[in-house]
């Protein structure tokens, strides 16, 4: 149901593949990628990073807590973010990294909270180390993608590539515990939702629990062994390709078993006019993302 291309292939103008990725983005919305550069070892590592954290004791993920920055960065808690309005907070924890700017960069001096600084535990260097290797490794691939997308849906190759030279990317480990005995028809790992931003390059454990609604309103799992990658696109891309790349509702309940995902949400330089190719209008990336932010978490800080 959910289409698997190849990316060296796609990479390397086959057509078969390019046609397969235009047929994927315009009417489903997602697709699973193998064949990338990054290895089956290097999301296991990731993996086992992230699932140690999740594991520490209470105190030392509260010392890198999120709530705490007024940013994406760092540790955030079970029910601290809630995407749908009409459910209840989502019962997983988190933890965000983003790109790293210069000391000296306007945009860092300027403390906008999508290039704010990172937070890491400070008694456990070798996380810091694992996962600012595999996110550097999800940039390149991510990079690769939107250009075989470019490709694929009749745009210039280039036409992403120096738009996302200090982008506004955000790599998250999500920890979805076995699903709680309290849990009722309003709470989910992750409630029903469509990413904010651009391409989402989704790693996993292989653990079942995304599902994904296609045009019919039928719910389908999709699932990715490490070294395998799921992606989806954004409202951000779906608005700048003029609707032509859907941005495709999609949900975690939860089940019996525990779950590691690690998405890189792959986002434009602040800067970057995201408005629909050819309109004429100005949307500014930064601007649409920081909104979108805010949306997850005004219910929480409001009491609501």
């Amino acid at each position: 149901m959910i289409p698997e291309i190849n990316l060296k292939a796609a990479s390397q103008g086959d057509v078969t593949s390019l046609c397969d990725v235009r047929s994927a983005a315009e009417e489903i919305g997602f697709f699973t990628v193998t064949n990338t550069e990054v290895s089956k070892s290097d999301v296991e590592a990731a993996l086992d990073a992230y699932r140690t954290f999740f594991r520490a004791p209470a105190a030392k993920k509260q010392a890198v807590d999120m709530a705490h920055t007024g940013s994406n960065r760092g540790w955030g808690a079970s029910q601290a973010e809630q995407v749908d309005p009409n459910a209840n907070p989502d019962y997983k924890q988190v933890f965000d990294c983003g790109f790293e700017l210069d000391a000296d960069d306007p945009l860092r001096q300027s403390g906008l909270s999508v290039y704010a600084p990172n937070l890491w535990p400070q008694d456990d260097p070798g996380f810091k180390q694992s996962i600012v290797a595999y996110y550097q490794q999800a940039l390149q691939v991510s990079a690769q993608i939107l250009q075989v997308l470019a490709s694929a849906i009749g745009e210039d190759a280039g036409f992403f590539q120096d738009k996302f030279d200090r982008p506004m990317a955000l790599l998250r480990g999500n920890y979805y515990p076995p699903r709680p005995g309290w849990a009722g028809e309003k709470d989910f790992g992750i409630a029903e939702h469509t990413d904010y931003g651009c391409l989402t390059l989704l790693a996993t454990d292989g653990t079942p629990g995304l599902e994904v609604k296609l045009r019919d309103g039928n719910w389908v799992p999709v699932t990715a062994e490490p070294g395998q990658f799921i992606v989806n696109f954004g409202e951000m891309l779906q608005m700048w390709t003029r609707g032509r790349v859907l941005a495709t509702p999609h949900r975690v309940i939860g089940t019996q078993d525990e779950r590691i995902s690690i998405p890189m949400f792959y986002n434009p330089n602040f800067s970057t006019n995201v408005a629909p190719i050819g309109s004429g209008h100005e949307i500014i990336a930064g601007d649409h993302l920081t909104k979108r932010y805010d949306e997850t978490y005004v219910h929480l800080q409001s009491g609501t």
